[in-house]
């Protein structure tokens, strides 16, 4: 499960300003502070259903973007090659702007 978590905040840093304001808030609260789906549907006055289906709708627009842009799996194999962890954070920034 924490790879799954890994995965999808490591897209969500590539691709999260192609979503939307509401979408970006589910996932943040949801992946980074670690609220329940019942918290966030609390918090914004909304069904768990809604909160649900907010967050598998990312998820999926997440792999999408991965799928046809593919920048997680170029970063992945960029750091295979003999290059020091500088050079790699500064390659993750540029693919993240």
């Amino acid at each position: 499960m924490e790879q799954t978590r890994k995965k999808y905040i490591e897209l969500y840093d590539l691709y999260g300003s192609l979503l939307t304001d509401k979408q970006k808030v589910y996932f943040e609260d949801y992946y980074f502070l670690d609220l329940s789906i019942s918290e966030i549907a609390e918090n914004y006055a909304v069904s768990r259903n809604a909160v649900f289906d907010q967050i598998k709708r990312v998820t999926k627009a997440l792999e999408e973007y991965e799928k046809n842009l593919k920048l997680r799996d170029k970063y992945n194999r960029i750091g295979k090659l003999p290059i020091s962890k500088e050079e790699l954070d500064s390659i993750w920034n540029i693919l993240k702007e």
